[in-house]
């Protein structure tokens, strides 16, 4: 059932996915019932994931070949706005993170308190147990402090794979 707080939303979750069949059904499985649109971008996978996706219930894209983390997400986002979706919560289906904070996000913008909200590993000390290599922690913790420096900023993670935007952002 979906909750009031957010009625009359249209509420899409998208799963930019690269070879990530061991970890998509963990992934959705935690997705909460407020979610309208549950789409699946496959970047050329070698391993199952779009026909997994496909028995998921997902509606599923495929790209003919790996063209990488931003064409994935424009995708995601095109097809998403296609759907009708006003808030858009993108996630990567590594199960990095929990799908069971998409309630808390999208409400956030359902109620015009942000146009962007942005998960973190970071925050929650998940990373490193949530499966981040090291060298790629280290490099993000270098990263963010680097930009939070230039732009003046305390974010935790510039990175992150958990991000929800308002339709308007996206447009």
């Amino acid at each position: 059932t979906r909750s009031p707080m957010i009625e009359g939303k249209s509420i899409a979750v998208v799963l930019p996915a690269y070879n990530a069949a061991a970890t998509l059904r963990a992934t959705v499985d935690e997705l909460p019932p407020i979610v309208d649109h549950r789409i699946l971008v496959d970047d050329g996978s070698r391993d199952g994931t779009a026909a997994l996706a496909r028995e998921l219930g997902l509606s599923t894209f495929e790209h003919d070949s790996n063209y990488g983390y931003g064409r994935n997400q424009m995708t995601c986002y095109r097809e998403a706005l296609r759907a009708g979706a006003d808030i858009v919560v993108m996630v990567h289906p590594d199960y990095q993170y929990t799908t069971r904070l998409v309630t808390a996000m999208a409400s956030m913008l359902a109620y015009d308190v942000y146009d962007v909200v942005l998960g973190s590993r970071i925050l929650g000390d998940t990373a490193r147990s949530g499966g981040m290599p090291l060298y790629k922690y280290i490099s993000n913790r270098l990263l963010t402090a680097t930009q939070n420096l230039l732009l003046g900023a305390k974010l935790s993670e510039y990175h992150t794979g958990y991000r929800a935007f308002s339709r308007r952002v996206i447009e």
